[in-house]
């Protein structure tokens, strides 16, 4: 008990020991009325802040829920999600390992993840570790591919990167891709021998005190003050598993804690007296690599301009300082990490609510006041721009013409869209039919298919059982195709906006687990033709036919005396049994037709 209230006493005398620091510095007084404000106007769930300036954190405050329903609040020490500030912690690994002589960024990512491949021999070939850390490989991102589709094998993740087109050509215009961060995190793996996120806490967690900051969900859940994520109208939201996907955004983190990594941004990567990161390291990641847009000046803010991208971070003007930041946004939270190198300050704003707008108007708030520059009504002006969308929203719907074509029917019965769908750069469909609906699931959420048009059908979302047409993907029209047949063979969905091309997933039978016993009663010989005469025979426990002149083909279960052929795409074998369950004949399915063999 001793031990506790000491615990609390300390803890209580370092709180109060910065605020009143913030108290009496006039760039910061009457700050948390402002930012109360913010939270009160803008009527979001919660936040917190911290600001460091050389190498002490001089504000750190939290405001708003952490639990909304229970009015717990948010204080400085409260974990959230940092989302996508999470990738300057996983490009630092490598400029870790660089510093130890393991690597040079410009090798290529294969010769450390051997099985790694992109989408064509002109990529394996040119793209370098510098690309994947500064967004210039050509390539989308995909994002649909891990999100709808998650997986905790990071491995099994790196096979589907083979499979994303790119959209145009390396090194020729900045794409964000969350995917070339798990690789750098994968190649830290390699040359370690240890996990992602092993390395993060021993390379960087430690040496910073980041003692409560965490990596997965699962330690998330095992914390009393962490914040919970909600979305607009102060719903709460289930925490959304970045699982195998995790060096792109997976980290866990607090105001407090990330000060202590913004002290080491700000002092040549030294917190301490401890040389965590190398100054060289510092220097070039938060230099430019790549243009990532315009960003000209407009007449509300003529002062903000510049777009670069160095290893993980965004590089901005800010009212003539260099600023450095990287956003990050992942279900019921949105974080901003940002510093200014020339000016020694550093400002961090985590809220647990997803899309909210709040970091990027508390960070330019505070930028205002401690860089001593004009304070612009941030808070006004995002309201007003905010205003300006919703309007240009109401114009557009109005304006807006469906072309949906009333009066059509699908060209099947819904049960003979069921199956499988599998694309190997993303993941697999299952299609089932329930109560005369048609829904289709994968491994992170289940949608019910709304019948849009002839073949085409909409997403809508299932929320606690029921379709809430509210949550309608409608920029994912799903397409289906048939094949010689007449039979459904694909569907496709324009998953990724950057290319021209949908996504197509193509059908695939359910195997059925046959007994041995079970699979003897189709061996034996069939005859096509007087010339011809097939066989059926068991090897190694599976069926297999034979067909003179061809190769031995596997055969798979998919249903009751039917078999696909597991190489050839489109054929079947249908066994028909005669009225004493003996099989009598087989019928060969084939693209250009059917053909029937008796058994000799």
């Amino acid at each position: 008990m001793k031990n506790k209230t000491l615990t609390l006493f300390i803890l209580f005398i370092s709180i109060s020991f910065y605020n009143l620091f913030a108290q009496n510095d006039d760039r910061l007084k009457g700050l948390d009325s402002e930012l109360n404000k913010v939270l009160k106007s803008l009527n979001e769930t919660g936040f917190a802040v911290a600001v460091v300036e050389k190498d002490k954190m001089i504000y750190a405050k939290g405001f708003g829920y952490r639990d909304y329903e229970n009015k717990i609040l948010n204080n400085e020490n409260t974990l959230f999600a940092i989302g996508s500030c999470t990738k300057a912690f996983t490009s630092s690994l490598l400029g870790l390992l660089r510093d130890k002589g393991k690597l040079d960024f410009e090798d290529s990512p294969i010769d450390y993840v051997k099985e790694l491949r992109f989408y064509n021999a002109n990529l394996n070939e040119i793209i370098s570790i510098r690309d994947l850390m500064s967004h210039r490989t050509g390539i989308p991102r995909h994002d649909l591919s891990w999100y709808f589709f998650p997986t905790f094998s990071k491995d099994s993740l790196i096979k589907r990167i083979e499979y994303h087109k790119p959209f145009t050509t390396i090194r020729n215009k900045y794409w964000y891709n969350n995917f070339m961060f798990l690789v750098q995190g994968v190649i830290a793996e390699r040359i370690t021998g240890e996990s992602w996120e092993d390395n993060i806490r021993e390379m960087i967690f430690e040496p910073l005190g980041m003692e409560r900051s965490n990596l997965s969900i699962a330690e998330m859940e095992k914390e009393e003050n962490a914040a919970f994520g909600y979305l607009d109208d102060n719903e709460k939201t289930d925490y959304y598993k970045i699982a195998g996907m995790r060096p792109a955004g997976s980290i866990n983190s607090s105001v407090k804690e990330m000060s202590n990594w913004l002290i080491a941004w700000i002092n040549g990567g030294k917190y301490k007296e401890n040389q965590i990161l190398s100054s060289s390291y510092v220097f070039e990641a938060m230099s430019s690599h790549n243009v990532s847009g315009a960003n000209l000046p407009t007449k509300e803010t003529p002062d903000l301009h510049l777009s670069n991208y160095g290893y993980g971070w965004q590089i901005s003007s800010y009212k003539g300082h260099y600023r450095v930041e990287h956003g990050g946004a992942i279900d019921g939270f949105r974080a901003s990490t940002a510093f200014f190198p020339t000016d020694s300050l550093g400002i961090v704003v985590l809220a647990n609510q997803g899309g909210s707008l709040i970091p990027s108007i508390v960070r330019n708030i505070i930028s205002d006041r401690m860089l001593e520059e004009e304070r612009t009504d941030w808070l006004k002006l995002v309201v007003k721009q905010m205003k300006a969308i919703k309007k240009d929203n109401k114009q557009a719907k109005k304006i807006f013409t469906s072309s949906q074509i009333e009066g059509t029917s699908p060209s099947h019965k819904l049960e003979d869209y069921n199956g499988y769908y599998d694309h190997p750069g993303y993941g697999v469909f299952e299609l089932f039919t329930k109560k005369d609906s048609l829904f289709a699931a994968t491994p992170y959420i289940t949608m019910w298919l709304d019948h849009y048009h002839y073949d085409t059908f909409v997403p809508v979302e299932v929320v606690d059982g029921k379709a809430d047409t509210l949550l309608s993907y409608n920029d994912f029209l799903v397409k289906f195709s048939s094949n010689n047949k007449g039979e459904i063979e694909s569907l496709s969905i324009q998953f990724e906006p950057a290319i021209d091309d949908p996504i197509v997933f193509n059908r695939k039978s359910k195997e059925v687990s046959l007994e041995k016993e079970e699979m003897k009663k189709y061996v034996g010989e069939y005859k096509l033709t007087s010339q011809v005469i097939t066989k059926v025979y068991l090897k190694d426990d599976k069926l297999f036919l034979f067909v003179p002149g061809q190769p031995e083909y596997e055969l798979f279960s998919i249903g009751k005396n039917k078999f696909e052929i597991k190489i050839l795409e489109g054929y079947e074998l249908k066994f028909i049994l005669n009225n004493k369950e003996t099989v009598s004949e087989v019928l060969f399915i084939q693209p250009n037709g059917n053909f029937s063999a008796k058994k000799k």
